[in-house]
């Protein structure tokens, strides 16, 4: 039985609408919403329940960040290992928000309050170890308001490198594939350094794209090759997920340009690639490739990227790139580093860092990402993250926006930085600002295709009701900081930039058919090599639905295809 006010039907009054998912560029115009739902305009003799007048106001999809390290074993372990992080950014237990704290590391409650308070109604954790997807899920079914989801990693783990060893065909992989997506409950599939977490434990240090592992015998190639050929066969919306080899390596640019290749045009997404734009010019040896990998992004279709900007001040890094961490913690501030291995399937680093300005690396990094932003063509295929909390924590994504949107304040930014580093960027040079539909595009319409949410980031007839309001203000940064009203699937639940009322969002996931006898060859590696039995591996539904409290949507697939053309 639906509530009495469930057929309330809310009106939105007179805003201007950007909603590039239907060619909506700042358009006065009505929104109604009825059942947590947006519906077209009823019929006049319809009642409306509640009008808001948004005269002047700027209205779009509520925000998703499609990448954004928000759950899982090195999450936890970052709080854990920082308790200076905690003091100083403490939040009070209220009458509508529980207490929490951290800031580059945000508990669960603070993450999903925080978020919200920006405009964000999802996130989604990028790097879930099947071991650990169950810890995954219970971290982000305590992150309220957001809807959340993950993905998978694969590409390091025993089983998928046994098969590669062993020429099995493409439809057992994809099988395998689409099986970890189900007992995971995961949206997407990841790759972390291929193959190169397992490499490490066989001590290899580095492991470039056509370098073999020294015991599977298997290149990094080999291993993008098949799995986004699985994700796309498969018909998963999000493309493969990499973390390419040769993180934050200067030269490592040709690594990043030869891993767009090495899916021979399957689609693929590039992560943080701020992080695998490096050149190895000029006395320091450490140089902007931003140029060349641009231009690589516009001129292969298939490819898409996040750019995990680096932003000044504390932060933490966290990954499953236990090799590349191994190697960053010398750099520690404060010096204390965590590395370690799960279940010989992957690995973890946490270590914390703080970016400065006047340091020269760090200064141009900070130009390196922004460059990619400015010279990337099409923002459908690129993405506003900062890899939070690696780059910075995702509350500093008001400050790129403004960066991005406001030519003139960034270039007092870059004036301000390391001389060195301004001497081997181009940023001063480039002229473009990004427009309110640009960023529409990118933290909205465009996030939503790209991780196949049908029905998220527009405000198309029949999409859930998330949607943010805006004061327009020319200050960019302090107009994305503090939100009007934030809507989640219909309730108001932020007001003047604060939470007003907790909800729990859903988890989105994809569920592709596959040849269930995978399991019969699962069942027998998990009895020999395993800690744990198959079937307490998989997650059940009721495990995320936690009576009632959070849903599972289960995102369409397209079934088994072939390679676009």
């Amino acid at each position: 039985m639906k509530a009495a006010n469930s057929m309330s039907l809310i009106k939105l009054a007179n805003g201007k609408i950007y909603d590039p998912a239907h060619q909506v560029d700042g358009i006065v115009k009505d929104i109604f919403i009825r059942d947590g739902r947006i519906v077209n305009r009823p019929h006049n003799d319809e009642p409306i329940t509640q009008t808001y007048d948004l005269t002047g106001k700027v209205v779009m999809a509520g925000a998703i960040d499609m990448h954004t390290h928000i759950g899982g074993g090195k999450v936890n372990i970052a709080r854990m290992m920082l308790p200076e992080d905690h003091r100083g950014n403490e939040q009070a237990h209220t009458d509508v928000c529980g207490s929490g704290c951290g800031h580059a590391a945000p508990s669960t409650l603070t993450t999903g309050y925080r978020y919200a308070e920006m405009g964000y109604t999802a996130g989604f954790e990028p790097a879930i170890l099947p071991i650990n997807a169950r810890q995954s899920h219970l971290e982000m079914g305590d992150t309220p308001i957001i809807d959340k989801g993950g993905y998978a990693m694969l590409g390091s783990d025993d089983f998928l490198l046994r098969m590669l060893t062993a020429k099995q065909d493409q439809n057992a992989i994809n099988d395998y594939v689409a099986w970890t997506l189900h007992a995971t409950q995961a949206i997407g599939i990841k790759v972390v350094n291929p193959g190169g977490i397992s490499a490490f434990k066989f001590n290899q240090r580095k492991l470039d794209l056509d370098e073999h592992h020294a015991y599977y015998d298997v290149t990094p190639r080999d291993i993008l090759k098949t799995l986004s050929r699985a994700v796309h066969e498969l018909g998963v919306p999000h493309p493969l997920h990499v973390h390419a080899n040769n993180l934050g390596v200067p030269g490592n640019f040709e690594t990043t340009l030869s891993t767009m290749g090495a899916s021979e045009g399957f689609p693929l997404h590039l992560t943080h690639i701020q992080f695998h734009s490096y050149g190895n010019e000029g006395d320091r040896k450490f140089s902007s490739a931003a140029a060349q990998i641009s231009e690589a992004l516009n001129n292969n279709k298939n490819i898409s990227a996040d750019v995990g900007q680096i932003l000044f001040g504390q932060t933490v890094t966290a990954s499953g790139d236990s090799m590349m961490q191994h190697l960053n913690a010398n750099h520690a501030n404060p010096k204390k580093s965590v590395i370690m291995d799960i279940e010989c399937d992957a690995g973890c680093g946490v270590v914390p860092f703080k970016y400065r300005d006047q340091n020269y690396v760090n200064a141009l990094q900070w130009a390196i990402g922004l460059e990619i932003f400015l010279l990337s063509n099409d923002p459908w295929r690129i993405f506003l993250t900062t890899d939070h909390p690696n780059g910075a924590p995702f509350t500093s994504y008001p400050h790129l926006i403004k960066l991005l949107m406001d030519k003139s304040f960034r270039d007092e930014t870059f004036a301000k930085l390391n001389l060195d580093a301004q001497a081997m960027s181009t940023l001063s040079s480039i002229d473009r600002e990004y427009s309110l539909y640009e960023i529409a595009i990118m933290t909205r319409a465009g996030a939503a295709k790209l991780v196949g949410l049908r029905d998220r980031g527009h405000l198309g007839a029949d999409a859930a009701a998330d949607i943010t309001v805006y004061t327009d203000n020319a200050d960019r940064e302090k107009m994305f900081a503090k939100p009007d009203f934030v809507f989640k699937d219909g309730e108001l639940v932020v007001k003047d930039g604060a939470v007003i009322k907790v909800t729990w969002g859903a988890t989105h996931t994809v569920k592709p058919e596959f040849d269930r006898g995978i399991e019969k060859d699962l069942l027998q590696y998990f009895d020999k090599y395993h800690t744990i039995q198959l079937d307490n591996f998989k997650i059940g539904n009721d495990e995320i639905e936690n009576n009632g409290r959070g849903k599972i949507i289960v995102q369409p697939c397209e079934g088994r295809r072939e390679k676009s053309v």
